[in-house]
This record gives structure tokens, C-alpha cells and sequence, in this order.
């Protein structure tokens, strides 16, 4: 379906980048999280960023009862012109006249109305909300009659609106292709960044809120008889905390010993970090008896084309030493790697002093594949060896029959 082009919507240079297709349109809308709202009021032009969502053909603005456009939008409605825009690349020449950058955008001309209907209000501001996450609407509380007494919406028919793009590379002319000037395309991405749960959340975070990638970087609960494994995030900061800021449990670790609630936080806030770049994936563990928050333990350097992954970053709190918590949680996550991912390789790096890890490790069926020496730097500013320890797909078929 094609919208019909107009005077406003018809420009007068670059016209090859410019689309009236409704569903370019559409798609450009959907993604964009916040829209630009131009009009005049009072015989003043504005501009104004504000909120927007999209249900069929028509376009809802958020806003505030008590703003003079909302206002001015009763009755016959307010002339607004809404604007969308995602940058995607900047692109740079041999000249200065031919940088330019890749982008998307949507330009929408018309009457803005003021939506008084309860049941199109209703499902406007649903459709804000949902528009941070599917599902967010129903994972959070409606509003109170007094919070939508103050909340305004209008409503803008997507009849008279133009798509303008630019892709591709650099357009220099013929005679500057010779200079001796770097030019090229940088790609722009918007990334979500780690969720901060406010003060005293405990429930996790919830999935709308994880970005999708590889099955790879996935954190699925894993439940076993004595513990379960579930994604780390910062609401698991308290219990860490309490669980693990222990001298002994940092013995032999190339990172120190958290003194505050707040270094146990930087500790969590750097493991979500590694996992959002897909160098870790995080776990929590719990007791499966009392649900007590009792150590962390991760994959390191997930790599799916050559089919393998380290386990690290094993903190245990120490009365859970020696309880079979441990053995029980590589086990959890060895099924996962080699039975759900498909891993032909599994590795673990221990310290060469920490004997303890290095005796679990080898219980569990793996293999000492050698030392790495000045591996790693620890947290005095020295240089410590670790033990290199390996198990393959062949070797855990004969350890599961054996579990």
C-alpha cells in the first residue's frame, strides 16, 4: 500500500530517497522510541520531543493535559508536522561536499485530535508502554483515574506522510578518488545498555529487557537436587555479597576482595558488561532448598563457530564447600554445553596454587592440558600461572553415563 504524494510531502532536491511506501513508513515509526512534534501555538513555532506509538494507520502522541498544544488540539484539532529519524552510518569522503550520512526517516503532515474516548485512550497508552518491551503493559501497574485525568493523547492519521532514506558508500567525484584521504562508512547502532534494577527490586530482569542473540549467549535456568543456576543481574548484588565477599573465597581470584556492598556491584555491573560485548554469560546460584543466594559461576569466551566455551568466575560461599554444590553446577552446565549447545570442547583456567579447584576439576573427568604461565595479573600487581583443563564431547559421553 502507497500513500499519495502532496506538495508538502514532495521535495524538491534527492528525490530518489523518497518513499511512500505506508509500510516503510510503518516499520521506521515502530522502531523509533521517541518522534520530534513541530507546531505553532500562540503564534509561535514549537518543537517538541515526545513519545508515540502506532496502531494500524493512526499515530498517537503522548502528552500532558495541561500543555497549551494539547490544549489547542480540542475541536478541529492541531496542524502538527512529526518527524522520525534514524541515524545509521556516517559516511565519510575525500571532500568535505560529499560527506553525508546514511539515514531513515519519516515526515507526517496533519490535524492532531485530542482523544476523549475511554477505550481508544486505554489502548493508546497501553501501546506507549508495550512499546519498551512486549509485555511491559501487563508487567506493570494501569493508571490510576487521576494519572489518566492528567495524561493527553493525541491522534494523527498517517494519510499524508513521506519515507527519505540514503544507504550505500562514498560518492566522491572521479577526480578526488586519487587523494591520498581515509573515506569510508561508520556504522551507528543504538544498544541497549545493563539494566539497573532500582533500590529493593528482587525480581529479575525480565526477558523483553535482554536483547536477542545467540543461543550462545542465553542464560537459561538450570535446576538441579541441591542448586540452581539462573541469569545473573544486579538485584543478586545483596546476596553476593553476603554469600561470597569472603578472603578465603577470593584466595586465588584475579580480582579483589569487594570491602562494600558498592565493589560487589561494580563486580556484578562488570559481568553483565562482558556478557552485553558476548564474552560471558553469568550465573546466579541459589539453594534449591531455601532459595538463599550461595555463590556465581559463568561461560567465558562462548564461541559457536569453533563449538566451545570456558566455565569461570566460580565464586561458591564457603560453608557450601564440599556439599557437592559445586561438582553439581559444572555438571549443570556441562549438559548444557555439550547437550543443548552442541560443544565439542569445555574449559576451565585455575590458579596453579589453588590444588582444591584443581583436584574438583579433574573428579569431574577433565583433562590437564597444561600451564599458562604469567597468565594473569593479580590483584597485588603480580603475575600468577594457571592450569589449563580441558573435556571434550567424547569424554562427557562416557562421564554422563558414569553421573
Amino acid at each position: 500500500m502507497t500513500l499519495t504524494p502532496t506538495e508538502r510531502t514532495t521535495p524538491h532536491r534527492k528525490r530518489e530517497r523518497v518513499s511512500y511506501e505506508l509500510a516503510a513508513a510503518h516499520a521506521i515509526l515502530d522502531e523509533a522510541l521517541h518522534c520530534h512534534v513541530g507546531m505553532v501555538v500562540d503564534g509561535e513555532p514549537r518543537v517538541l520531543p515526545t513519545l508515540h506509538a502506532r496502531l494500524g494507520d493512526t499515530l498517537y502522541l503522548h502528552g500532558s493535559t495541561g500543555a497549551g498544544a494539547m490544549l489547542a488540539a480540542r475541536g478541529e484539532g492541531l496542524p502538527v508536522c512529526v518527524t522520525v529519524t534514524h541515524l545509521d552510518a556516517l559516511v565519510l569522503a575525500r571532500s568535505w561536499a560529499h560527506h553525508s550520512v546514511n539515514y531513515r526517516s519519516v515526515v507526517v503532515h496533519g490535524r492532531a485530535h485530542l482523544v476523549t474516548g475511554a477505550d481508544e485512550k486505554w489502548r493508546a497508552l497501553e501501546a506507549f508502554v508495550d512499546k519498551v518491551g512486549h509485555g511491559r503493559a501487563a508487567d506493570s501497574r494501569a493508571p490510576s483515574l487521576k494519572e489518566l485525568a492528567e495524561t493527553a493523547v493525541l491522534a494523527l492519521t498517517l494519510r499524508e506522510a513521506s519515507v527519505k532514506a540514503r544507504v550505500g558508500g562514498v560518492k566522491d567525484d572521479e577526480e578526488d578518488l586519487a587523494l591520498p584521504h581515509w573515506a569510508g562508512v561508520l556504522p551507528l547502532r543504538v544498544t541497549p545498555g545493563v539494566a539497573e534494577p532500582d533500590a529493593g527490586v528482587t525480581a529479575p530482569v525480565p526477558a523483553y529487557l535482554s536483547p536477542q542473540r545467540s543461543v550462545w549467549l542465553d542464560a537459561p535456568t538450570l535446576r538441579g537436587e541441591h542448586v540452581e543456576l539462573s541469569a545473573l543481574d544486579m538485584s543478586h548484588v545483596d546476596g553476593l555479597f553476603a554469600a561470597v565477599a569472603d578472603p578465603e573465597v577470593y584466595r586465588y581470584l584475579p580480582r579483589p576482595l569487594p570491602t562494600t556492598r558498592d565493589e560487589m556491584a561494580g563486580q556484578v555491573a562488570q559481568a553483565l558488561r562482558q556478557w552485553q560485548r558476548g564474552e560471558r554469560v553469568p550465573f546466579v546460584q541459589r539453594c534449591t532448598r531455601t532459595g538463599e543466594i550461595v555463590g556465581t559461576t559463568s561461560f567465558y569466551r562462548p564461541d559457536e563457530t569453533l563449538r566451545s566455551v570456558e566455565i569461570g568466575f566460580t565464586m561458591l560461599a564457603r560453608d557450601r564447600w564440599r556439599t557437592g554444590v559445586n561438582a553439581e553446577s559444572k555438571r549443570l552446565l556441562l549438559r548444557h554445553a555439550f547437550e543443548t549447545l552442541g560443544a565439542v570442547r569445555v574449559t576451565w583456567q585455575t590458579d596453579t596454587r589453588n590444588e582444591r579447584s584443581q583436584r574438583a576439576i579433574e573428579r569431574l573427568g577433565a583433562t590437564r592440558e597444561g600451564v599458562l604461565r604469567r597468565h594473569r595479573e593479580l590483584p597485588d600487581g603480580t603475575w600468577g600461572d594457571s592450569v589449563l583443563y580441558a573435556l571434550t564431547d567424547e569424554q562427557w559421553k562416557m562421564v554422563a553415563c558414569l553421573a
